[in-house]
């Protein structure tokens, strides 16, 4: 099995990740792209514990980008998780994701943060880096807090 989900979600691995995807694509694996939690060990054993029986991996972006083709074509299903669109863009880069589709999860109130859902808040800089990674990078992007959610197409995030 491939990578069965691109996400970007600020909290990682918790129960809309967890019991909402991971109960319907049964993920071998939790794959956490983000640099900070490559350095923390005490940090990856609280996502460890929830993320059930799955295992979990922390890459930073360069370790990931190198690793995505053996994702790709590995038997065991990943989840591929990042913290922000600019993490997800920097792993796209290139074209090292084209055809895949990224979901948007949680991403909440922040500084310069616009509401475009009840469970996402874009900056414009977030907005931009969706369009290119649609653009130029040959990615689909939708949001969807859930699997059986209406998935909400990319003109409806950007304007």
């Amino acid at each position: 099995m491939p990578v069965l989900l691109y996400r970007v979600d600020e909290r990682l691995i918790h129960g809309q990740v967890v019991v909402g995807w991971g109960a319907q694509l049964r993920p071998d694996r939790y794959v956490i792209v983000d640099p900070g939690l490559v350095a923390s060990e005490w940090e990856q054993d609280l996502y460890r514990l929830g993320a059930g029986d799955a295992s979990v991996e922390f890459v930073d972006v360069e370790g990931a980008r190198e690793a995505l083709p053996a994702w790709e074509s590995d038997p065991r299903g990943s989840i591929v998780l990042t913290r922000d669109i600019a993490t997800m863009y920097e792993l796209a880069r290139g074209g090292t994701m084209e055809g895949a589709e990224v979901n948007l999860g949680g991403m909440h109130h922040g500084p310069d943060r616009m509401q475009v859902l009840t469970y996402l808040h874009l900056t414009p800089e977030d907005q931009l880096q969706l369009q290119k990674l649609s653009e130029e990078e040959g990615v689909t992007i939708s949001a969807r807090d859930l699997p059986g959610a209406h998935r909400v197409g990319l003109k409806a995030l950007v304007g």
